[in-house]
């Protein structure tokens, strides 16, 4: 039976060491729900569940020390009511380590047929009945608050990529009204559950300096105990997606963690570490595992791939701590071949695995102070395709 604290803390961040020459650094969050060692990798767990994996997986194998419960599914289902008589996600989920929840406001907007975008919030259809509902900035804090996330995000709009300059700062600064609802409803409002829940607010601005400059500025002013940089790997080229971070990343206070949302492959995390990110999540190394993809210390792999077949060698036979290793690529590639459900499960556990093992390096590294050429060298092999 897991047991949970109850010591009513905000969040603290401590900034242990930055690189010298690089803007990597490795620092440790603190929540009422235990420690987060940055730079750190957040397994996307939408509807309250890791797809394919189990909680005990998560911490045995992967060894994650945060994940991700969404707003707008675990809205729709089960719904604040379960959540609630539950006690909050932790132990609904069995889960009793630290949750970060997302506003919702990413799936809201990706329902672009279904939703209306106003002052007061977003009226959107549910994919699941066709109910409708709205989600404002107050509501959204509400939810989350039942919900029970450590981390709770402010109600954001993403705009689309590519748009145009004057939508992009019209989104933004509806974002930043937003924003105030969020800290004053956040602020008039009681921790649930009794531990202490704290609020990100999230950057935009889309691939214009500008605004992303501007929207720091904003985020920043509210004095937050962390910040999240929305609105990036929407289709933008990879390029953009490092220089709009390294922008972000010099305009955030740098004694709060800072947190890159969506992002992305392994190569992505190494080079948005090296420009001063702290937290990530991606569905990533999960949707990608359930489709045959299978990220390794050597390159990616197509299991899928004939070259597979009698190939009886461990997943990863440079990483020996990785539990995957258990397996063959010849029984993985079987077992997707078979369509079994165990080659969905061992996949996506060794896609997590592999980039919480990849973010510990990181962080070695930074405490090293040789991060920058482990990276480059990381970078490189990482990107190759076996």
């Amino acid at each position: 039976m897991h047991r949970f604290r109850h010591t009513m803390a905000a969040l603290q961040f401590d900034l242990i060491v930055t690189n010298k020459d690089s803007a990597a650094r490795a620092g440790k969050i603190t929540t009422d729900h235990g420690e987060i060692l940055t730079p750190i990798f957040m397994p996307v767990g939408t509807a309250g569940s890791v797809k394919g994996v189990t909680q005990q997986q998560l911490e045995t194998d992967v060894k994650a020390q945060i994940i991700l419960g969404n707003t707008y599914h675990l809205y729709l289902r089960p719904g604040l009511d379960v959540l609630e008589q539950a006690g909050g996600l932790h132990r609904f989920s069995g889960w009793s380590r630290p949750i970060l929840t997302d506003s919702g406001g990413y799936q809201v907007f990706s329902l672009a047929g279904t939703r209306t975008i106003r002052e007061e919030g977003v009226l959107f259809q549910s994919h699941i009945d066709g109910s409708r509902h709205l989600f404002t900035p107050e509501k959204v804090m509400d939810i989350q608050r039942s919900i029970g996330g450590d981390i709770i995000m402010a109600f954001d709009e993403c705009p689309p990529y590519p748009s145009e300059y004057s939508y992009v700062e019209k989104s933004m600064r509806l974002t930043h009204r937003w924003l105030e609802r969020c800290i004053d409803r956040f602020a008039n409002t009681e921790d649930r559950y009794g531990f202490h829940q704290n609020l990100f607010p999230i950057v935009q601005g889309g691939t214009y300096t500008d605004l992303r400059k501007t929207s720091c500025e904003f985020v920043s002013s509210r004095n937050a105990v962390g910040n999240a940089i929305g609105g990036l790997s929407v289709g933008e080229p990879e390029e953009q997606l490092y220089d709009l971070c390294a922008l972000c990343c010099e305009n955030l206070p740098a004694d709060k963690p800072r947190y890159l949302m969506g992002v992305g492959t392994p190569w992505n995390l190494l080079e948005c570490i090296a420009r001063g990110v702290d937290l990530f999540d991606c569905v990533m190394p999960t949707r990608n595992g359930r489709n045959a993809m299978l990220f390794t210390s050597r390159g990616v792999i197509n299991i899928d791939n004939k070259k597979w077949e009698k190939d009886f060698s461990p997943i990863d036979d440079a990483i020996d701590s990785i539990p995957s290793n258990y397996y063959s690529k010849a029984y993985l590639r079987h077992l997707m071949k078979s369509k079994e459900i165990l080659g969905l499960t061992i996949a996506s556990v060794h896609n997590l695995a592999f980039y919480l093992h990849l973010v510990k390096q990181a962080r070695e590294h930074i405490l090293q102070n040789d991060f920058t050429s482990w990276k480059q060298e990381q970078v490189r092999l990482l990107q190759t395709r076996l």
